[in-house]
């Protein structure tokens, strides 16, 4: 873009540098606080009609984060996908629907996730949202009554590995790992994306 808004460049260099993270050095754990002050940015985001019917559970012990690790399915593009022993998240944030308060999120969560994810960035931390989720054990692990629906779980923590993004090659968009253990995300380009009106 050919703006000389300081703000703009801030805030496009942090969007670029907000990937999906999946490789986390276990050892950087992530605290409560850091955890509630995201929540607090993500509740102030827009929701349709503005009925709020979200709600979060925060996880950041290891006990508490043992119990969500094995009911999350990660990367399926590649082999070695799921983190190993030492680089598992620090800590998760459970994006849920309060059933109480209305029928669907609309795309609330997906806003909220992505607020999540940015203000995780900004404090130096990375993330990754996973949707294929095993929601009847993770919602008797936490004890989670059934008013409320499990949406997202966004995994958080120090990141552990190098993403970068690079253009689609034909069709392939598959990302992928190389030797050096860096992450490859294909991108399509925007004339791809941007249909002509």
């Amino acid at each position: 873009m050919t703006t000389g808004n300081d703000r703009w460049e801030m805030f496009r260099a942090l969007v670029l540098e907000t990937r999906s993270v999946r490789r986390f050095d276990e050892k950087q754990t992530v605290p409560e606080e850091v955890l509630r002050d995201l929540v607090d940015l993500a509740r102030q985001t827009a929701s349709g009609g503005n009925k709020q019917p979200l709600k979060y559970v925060i996880s950041w012990t290891e006990e508490k984060n043992a119990a969500i690790f094995p009911h999350l399915h990660w990367a399926a593009y590649l082999k070695d996908g799921k983190p190993a022993e030492g680089e598992r998240p620090a800590a998760y944030i459970l994006i849920l629907l309060d059933r109480d308060i209305a029928n669907g999120a609309g795309c609330d969560h997906g806003i909220a996730a992505q607020t999540l994810m940015l203000g995780a960035r900004a404090m130096g931390l990375g993330g990754c949202v996973l949707g294929a989720v095993d929601r009847g054990p993770i919602r008797a692990a936490i004890g989670l009554p059934d008013r409320y629906e499990i949406l997202l779980v966004v995994a958080l923590g120090k990141p552990k590995e190098k993403v970068i993004l690079e253009p689609v090659v034909g069709q392939r968009i598959e990302y992928w790992r190389d030797a050096e253990g860096v992450h490859h995300v294909p991108k399509r380009t925007l004339d791809e994306v941007l249909l002509p009106y």
